[in-house]
């Protein structure tokens, strides 16, 4: 969920185009997570069928961006002015996510999650404190019962494998040659389709939890897009594309949404189109993105407006779909057994994403911005 820092946009061109597709995918990892509560664990009924690939194409975005921003930097900048960046970029939000969930805990309870209403206060809140850090939890302290490493706000994983990727950024992988950068890239490739083509759910969902295949997926998800972005930020020059927002934003789409293919006994065939879409596709979007300008039209407009919200709303959006996945269970006699049931379910949908929207702008106007502004006046 990088951008480029602030201080450097006076010296180096900005992307915005990439900082709107960011907002794209987050959008669409929200209305994924709204579907996701009717496919009752079939990945094959999820309408959004593969919204999940909108993390891996951060991962990606990160590694361009933070190798496009910082590469050539380092004569002048300390480790501990890059991790401070970083720590201003990307924390106040992890915290407001954490303290959402927190506030938002208690409304969840019902048959998705049970065991929520017999959670001792103490506990949640310390589940709070651990979560501004962003250390992860073990399983022994998930209070929701989705073994879920941050169990008030679980996308903050992949944020958790973001600030990873950050830390061997500045410790080794800014020193690596191309050469050497490239077979990491092919090596970590390797690994990803691998996985896809031989995991037994045929996907590479997963990574939100402390245990050993959940880290290694979380790992396989991260280190590929993170240094293909990279090398990708290092060798290409970008060219010029007219409309590129609208034409790379339309293949992004078009990939998430994509249904599920392949069958229950040839899993694999989802898993190869996973691995090749994060493999090649990707790459090509972010190409495309940090190829084209954005002009003063309406789409312009939208662009710029999805990329001041798409950390915020990727961060904030989770405690409402837990809210949300509990209601809808708790009502499903009701909703689907009748046109009224329906439409108050679209209703509802319709809300959720739209006050997931909202709280996401609030959050960045009154509180993520102002609160990054003073961290770079007292820290930097």
């Amino acid at each position: 969920m990088s951008q480029a820092p602030a201080a450097f946009a006076d010296s180096k061109q900005h992307y915005p185009i990439l900082d709107g597709l960011r907002g794209v995918a987050a959008v669409m990892v929200v209305v994924f997570h709204i579907f996701e509560t009717f496919a009752g664990g079939n990945h094959s009924k999820q309408i959004i069928n593969h919204g999940y690939l909108a993390v891996d194409f951060f991962f990606l975005l990160s590694g361009f961006v933070i190798g496009y921003a910082y590469d050539d930097r380092w004569h002048k900048m300390t480790l501990g002015g890059f991790f401070k960046r970083r720590l201003i970029r990307l924390h106040p939000m992890i915290v407001m996510g954490m303290v959402i969930g927190a506030a938002l805990f208690y409304t969840q309870a019902g048959p998705v999650f049970p065991d929520i209403a017999a959670t001792p206060v103490w506990k949640m809140l310390l589940v709070v404190l651990v979560g501004f850090t962003l250390l992860p939890l073990p399983v022994s302290y998930d209070i929701r019962g989705w073994a879920e490493m941050h169990p008030l706000n679980g996308p903050a994983w992949s944020l958790f494998f973001e600030y990873i990727a950050n830390i061997l950024y500045a410790l080794v992988l800014r020193k690596l040659s191309n050469v050497i950068l490239g077979i990491l890239v092919v090596l970590a490739g390797a690994n990803l389709l691998h996985y896809c083509v031989t995991g037994a759910n045929g996907d590479v969902i997963g990574g939100w939890s402390l245990e050993p295949l959940q880290l290694r997926i979380g790992f396989t998800r991260l280190l590929y897009p993170f240094l293909a972005g990279l090398l990708l930020s290092r060798l290409v020059k970008p060219g010029k594309l007219h409309n590129a927002f609208t034409w790379s934003s339309l293949i992004l789409v078009l990939v998430l949404v994509w249904p599920r293919v392949g069958s229950d006994d040839a899993k694999w065939v989802n898993g190869l189109y996973d691995a090749l879409v994060i493999l090649l596709v990707f790459p090509a979007v972010v190409y495309m993105g940090a190829s084209g300008q954005l002009g003063k039209g309406p789409v312009s407009k939208i662009s710029r407006f999805l990329g001041d919200i798409s950390y915020p709303i990727y961060i904030i959006h989770y405690p409402f779909i837990y809210w949300y996945t509990n209601w809808a269970i708790e009502h499903d006699q009701y909703l689907f057994g009748s046109t009224t049931g329906h439409i108050v379910l679209v209703l509802v949908s319709v809300a959720v994403l739209l006050v997931s929207i909202l709280v996401a702008y609030l959050c960045l106007k009154l509180y993520d911005e102002p609160v990054r502004r003073w961290l770079t006046r007292k820290w930097m």
